[in-house]
């Protein structure tokens, strides 16, 4: 299971064990559990949010968006509820979002086809 949120206060209790963390790093709540990289699995998964408009979005709605976006998560109420859910900030601007998005999407189209499970 990949949410903390439904887990972590068992890991907590020790009434599970925690085997693995997907992040680049590993984690502050946890930093004893090796990361899936660390074991040799090259994989990172983090899952930045995001705004998503239609297709042509003017580009002075979307610097709106994306300022008031970026000073919200960075509000101190923003940064507690990470915490309070184990996720740590993980804000990507305008452009760095676009070339994330689309290098998952490349991504997970190799590892589809990779595991045979591309269909027509």
């Amino acid at each position: 299971m990949a949410d903390s949120t439904g887990w972590g206060a068992l890991v907590n209790s020790g009434d599970f064990r925690l085997l693995v963390t997907w992040s680049g790093e590993r984690t502050k709540n946890w930093p004893d559990v090796p990361t899936l990289k660390e074991l040799g699995y090259n994989f990172i998964i983090n899952s930045p949010y995001g705004i998503a408009g239609p297709k042509g979005i003017d580009p002075k709605v979307v610097k709106v968006l994306h300022d008031a976006f970026a000073k919200a998560v960075n509000e101190p109420v923003y940064l507690e509820a990470l915490k309070k859910f184990d996720q740590d900030p993980f804000y990507l601007n305008t452009a760095d979002y676009e070339k994330h998005a689309a290098q998952q999407i490349e991504e997970n189209k190799k590892l589809v086809e990779e595991l045979g499970l591309k269909t027509n």
